[in-house]
């Protein structure tokens, strides 16, 4: 059974998508005479930027890397891991990366830091989902969808212990942990 604990909608489907549209006019008017390379932050980015990507008015080439700070808790551990690494070099190219929520920072500092180390000709941030109230180090956003509360969200991508990601919209997890 899939659904083991209750989930309040926070984002309805037809919301996640009407701003998704919008982010994709944004990002196609400002790189609308350059290549794009997206990458995916995995897991949870990849609903997003399939969604995003069909959306795109301009060329786009699409990379992935994985990290993990969570595994199946619901609070970082505020240590950063790479999981899965580019297969294309970032150097001279334009970079969109794609996340799918900004909560403490931490990962975005980390995989910003790494992908400067590779002399990208820029680089840019786009996530659904900002979730200041965690915040633990300053995050720049260059696009963002959401800014949820403080509450442990799923769906769209976005998991508990590898479990939610195939919702259409995002929900808050009310009970984790039991």
């Amino acid at each position: 059974m899939l659904q083991e604990h209750k989930i309040k909608v926070l984002i309805s489907t037809e919301e996640l998508q009407k701003r998704v549209r919008e982010l994709a006019q944004e990002i196609s008017r400002d790189y609308a005479n350059r290549e794009l390379l997206m990458v995916g932050v995995l897991k949870g980015s990849f609903m997003f930027m399939a969604d995003l990507i069909r959306y795109l008015d301009c060329d786009v080439e699409v990379d992935f890397m994985g990290t993990v700070s969570y595994g199946d808790s619901t609070e970082s551990s505020g240590e950063v891991r790479i999981t899965k690494d580019l297969e294309q070099s970032v150097a001279g190219r334009h970079v969109l990366l794609v996340e799918d929520i900004v909560d403490t920072g931490l990962t975005l500092r980390y995989l910003l830091d790494t992908l400067r180390n590779r002399q990208p000709a820029s680089l840019k941030v786009c996530a659904l989902l900002d979730k200041p109230a965690r915040r633990r180090v300053r995050a720049n956003l260059d696009y963002y969808g959401f800014i949820i509360p403080n509450a442990f969200v799923v769906g769209y991508g976005l998991d508990y212990a590898e479990k939610y990601r195939g919702l259409n919209y995002i929900g808050v997890l009310e009970d984790p942990g039991s």
